[in-house]
Parts: C-alpha cells; structure tokens; sequence
C-alpha cells in the first residue's frame, strides 16, 4: 500500500508568505471568496470519496482519510482566520477618534 505525501491543500494557496505572494490586483473579499470556494470544493470531494467508499465503487479506506483530513484541515483554518477577522474587527470599533 503506497501512501502519498501530504501538502497543504491548494485551497490554502492565497494565505500570503515569503514563498507565495497574492495578486496585488486581487482585493481581499475577493481573496477570501475564492479561499472559501476553494474550501467548499474540497468539502465536496470529500463527501464524494465517503459515497464512493460506502456503495463501493471505490476500496480505497486511506485515500478517502486523507481526503477528509485535508477537508477537515482547511475548515478549521478557515474558521481560525474567521475568528481573527472579527476579533480584529471589533478591535477596531473599540477605538476611539
């Protein structure tokens, strides 16, 4: 049984580093958007991959964990980014002028 290598999924791409700049075009509702479809896409494969699994169309148990744990991975991120923003947010709204 030959288990691949796990990278960052690709709906985590648009979080900016060293290695990865964001498209200065790009504005950050649209960033964010695209983060979440990228997200929302890799739920759905995941669903497919748990259907596959149980009417058996596909045998493969390690493929379909590893599907869900990218799925999992890059929801909890999501939120954690979430809870930033508003946490930010309402950073903001305390200040005073």
């Amino acid at each position: 049984m030959k288990i691949e290598r796990l990278d960052i999924p690709s709906a985590l791409s648009n979080i900016p580093s060293t290695q990865n700049k964001i498209d200065s075009n790009s504005s950050f509702s649209e960033t964010l958007k695209g983060s979440i479809e990228k997200i929302n896409s890799l739920q759905k494969q995941a669903d497919a991959a748990i259907n596959d699994l149980l009417v058996g169309n596909n045998k493969d148990i390690v493929q379909t964990m590893i599907m869900m744990e990218k799925a999992d991975v890059a929801f909890r991120l999501m939120t954690q980014v979430r809870n930033k923003i508003v946490q930010a947010y309402e950073e903001i709204m305390r200040m005073q002028i």
